[in-house]
Formats: structure tokens, sequence, C-alpha cells
């Protein structure tokens, strides 16, 4: 369950956001994204959302306890976040990163990836960014997606993942700053 109570509630921007989400997700049908099962809002009008029980553990728990990983598993978890096919509905997430996704086991028993999180999600056919807003976790954003929120595409998403492998597959991030400035510029110049 996930519920917008207090403030926020109040707040049309995060209102829109949180709405956003539901509608985004529930366009997806494939195994690789979490569903959502309802959509409304409580007697005091607070939204929530009804989504799938998942158990296991999201992939930056996996990665912090593993380490680096074995080429083969980590290309098999991005795969399956891949498959997710958000782009085929017209909708980039502009947030992945390893905690939002999570690794939980198929009917068969082996690993099953699910995308979480598209709370800042933008769908062609309704975008909800302005310029000079800056959305997603900046060691994992493209640097077209730092300079302008407005104009991420399918093309960040796919970075984040290449930047989620790198992490994977060496323990460390590609670019590291003291600072969200310096952070920036070592991705938009480096």
């Amino acid at each position: 369950l996930k519920f917008m109570l207090g403030e926020l509630a109040n707040s049309p921007n995060l209102l829109d956001r949180f709405m956003r989400e539901a509608r985004a997700v529930a366009k997806l049908r494939g195994e690789h994204v979490c569903r959502i099962f309802d959509v409304g809002r409580l007697d005091n009008g607070s939204p929530y959302i009804v989504m799938e029980l998942l158990k296991g553990e999201d992939f930056a728990a996996v990665v912090s306890r593993e380490g680096k990983l074995e080429p083969q598993v980590a290309v098999t978890y991005l795969l399956q976040a891949i498959e997710a096919e958000a782009h085929a509905e017209g909708i980039v997430h502009r947030d992945l990163k390893p905690g939002n996704l999570f690794i939980t086991t198929d009917r068969d028993g082996s690993p099953l990836v699910k995308v979480l999180d598209f709370g800042i999600s933008k769908s062609s056919s309704a975008p909800a960014t302005r310029t000079g807003d800056v959305m997603g976790s900046p060691g994992y954003m493209a640097p077209e997606q730092m300079s302008n929120a407005k104009s991420a595409d399918a093309r960040t998403d796919i970075w984040a993942l290449g930047v989620i492998l790198y992490q994977a597959l060496s323990s460390t991030m590609p670019w590291t700053g003291e600072s969200l400035p310096a952070l920036c510029m070592s991705v938009i110049s480096d």
C-alpha cells in the first residue's frame, strides 16, 4: 500500500505526480513491473495505491552485500529490467537506480526483477515537467537529464541502466563528486 498523507496530499504538484505513477504503472502489463490492483482516495481525500506484495530485496541491497556481481548475473538482472517495456507504452521512468529494481522470485524459483517507483515518470501523452525541474537520482542521470529534465527520453533510462550495470560489475560508480554540483560536472564533462 502506498499512501500520500497529510500536507503532501494538499500539494497539486505532488498529488499529480502520485496519480501519474498510478496511471503509468497501470498501463504496463509485463511481469517485470510491480502490478497495481487499485487506486483511490481515503475518506479524508488522501490518495492511495494498492500494489502487488513483493518478497525479496532491492538491487541496491544485493550490490551492497555482494560487491562485484558476476557478469552473467548482473546482465540477467538488467535484461529483465529492460523487459518492463515502459518505453513501448511511451513512458520514461527517469529514476532508474538499484533501489528501484526489486529482486523477487518467479514461480519456478528463479530470480525475477521488478521495476518500481514510477513517481517521476514522464509519459509521451502527458509530459508534466517544467523547464528547470530536476528529476532523478544524480548518480544515475544522463547529462541531458541534468541540464533539462524535459529532454529526458528513453535514452536517459538506457544511460541509467548502463550506470547500474557498471556499478554492479565494478562495485563503484563511474562518476563521483564531493557535492551535487561536482557530481553533475563530472557526469557532464567526463
